[in-house]
């Protein structure tokens, strides 16, 4: 009796199932697919990672935001003469703007952790001890008339961004007088907030040094910045903090970290700078040149979650081509669901490594994580192949795939380079253990080896 003749279809069906270049096509199409949850693990990252600034964000609120001290400023209005359309003449006071010839800032910083839900957060008390002098405060080079200048309301300012720090009185010592100072400011030309006091200047004084001094007890959050108003400027900070991050328009000249503590020195010529001493009206922005330090946590899990994650297509197609040969060289049939489970597990790797790492060390939280991910591919591909050896290759690879992007990991300034040698090592491997399939007889005659 004859065997009935395959239709069209059936012989359709079983090229589909048996083509080698249609599985190649699935493989690649279920990648693809498999990208749309990697890419959501990535908004994840980001979401967690905007859930920790918000919790930053609370607790400086009520504690104290980023503090920038800016001054003092001694400013002095004067009156200005306008003529309009009219030909009416009116006055207008304005301000002139005196620097300090010399500044100097010692502070101790002591910096505490505070938490909100799983978060930690660095807060501060800072003591700063400001001493200077401003030489004569005089308006000769700008031809104002000495009536037209407003000696009697000259005032002191110092910049203070979030006024709810400031935790003492602020008393200044000026010459031989005390005043104190009030919050407000007259103008807003080079100082945005803080407080100010009036002091007294008078024509028998403008030729002589006038020496200052206060203190400052204030309250922030992780990063604190002085702008360097003074011709020379000095500062002198110490904290009992292992890990500070110097930053801002310049680095300190000499510091000193240690594993319980640091020390930094600044000093700073009007020269490193982009305004004068004095001036008249808003004319400079002062706040580009200021320089200072942030208190850190080293936490950066979110930050390698994120760059381990830009991984993820990388080890599904490895861990589908460790598959793929599996199938081709020895005649395991691998149905797409297979494949698409085992990716998904291997996105799930991530969406562990980021819940753990909010927890414990990074380090820890990604040995958890891919050993609890190449346990169950591993044990998974025992129940496809049905064969010990080809399993244990597969576990085996897997440790081999994670533990190079671990690696990775840790060597950011290497990472291109490290990435391309495992990709030429790999793309080695793949040429040597295809070099003797058929592929052109694959899918016609099952025959796996020409």
């Amino acid at each position: 009796m004859t065997q009935k003749e395959k239709s069209f279809f059936d012989k359709f069906n079983d090229w589909m199932r048996s083509s080698i270049t249609i599985r190649i096509i699935s493989i690649g199409i279920l990648i693809l697919i498999l990208l749309i949850p990697a890419s959501m693990i990535q908004s994840l990252i980001r979401e967690r990672q905007y859930r920790s600034d918000d919790a930053i964000r609370e607790v400086s609120s009520v504690w104290g935001e980023v503090q920038t001290i800016t001054g003092p400023v001694v400013t002095v209005p004067y009156k200005k003469y306008y003529v309009n359309e009219k030909k009416e003449v009116y006055t207008q006071t304005e301000y002139a703007h005196f620097l300090p010839e010399k500044l100097n800032i010692k502070g101790e910083i002591e910096p505490e952790k505070r938490h909100r839900g799983i978060y930690d957060v660095v807060v501060y008390t800072t003591k700063l001890n400001f001493k200077g002098s401003f030489n004569n405060i005089d308006f000769s080079e700008w031809k104002i008339k000495k009536e037209d200048i407003l000696w009697d309301e000259a005032f002191i300012a110092i910049g203070i961004p979030d006024m709810r720090g400031i935790k003492e009185a602020i008393d200044l010592s000026w010459n031989k007088s005390t005043f104190s100072f009030n919050p407000g400011l007259e103008t807003n030309d080079v100082i945005a907030n803080g407080v100010s006091t009036r002091i007294n200047i008078s024509g028998n004084e403008l030729a002589t040094e006038n020496s200052f001094s206060f203190s400052l007890k204030l309250r922030g959050s992780e990063e604190l910045y002085f702008v360097p108003l003074g011709k020379t400027t000095d500062v002198e900070l110490n904290a009992p903090w292992p890990n500070p991050k110097f930053q801002g328009a310049c680095l300190p000249d000499s510091h000193n970290v240690t594993d319980i503590d640091f020390s930094a020195n600044w000093h700073r010529l009007h020269l490193n700078r982009n305004y004068p001493q004095k001036w008249l009206g808003n004319q400079y922005n002062v706040s580009d040149s200021s320089f200072g330090l942030a208190l850190i946590i080293p936490v950066d899990h979110y930050q390698k979650s994120e760059r381990s994650a830009k991984y993820a297509i990388m080890i599904i197609a490895f861990t589908f081509l460790i598959f793929f040969f599996v199938e081709v060289l020895n005649r395991t049939r691998i149905h797409p669901i297979q494949y698409l489970l085992v990716g998904l597990a291997l996105i799930i790797f991530y969406s562990l490594l980021i819940a753990i790492s909010e927890h414990i060390n990074f380090n820890i939280s990604y040995l958890i994580s891919s050993a609890a991910t190449i346990v169950m591919v591993t044990l998974y591909s025992k129940s496809i192949y049905k064969n010990t050896r080809q399993t244990t290759i597969t576990g085996l690879t897997l440790v081999i795939l994670y533990g190079f992007i671990f690696i990775t990991l840790q060597l950011q300034d290497y990472a291109l380079l490290m990435g391309s040698i495992g990709l030429f090592i790999v793309m080695a491997i793949v040429m040597y253990l295809s070099r003797k399939i058929n592929w052109y007889e694959f899918g016609d005659k099952n025959d796996y080896l020409g």
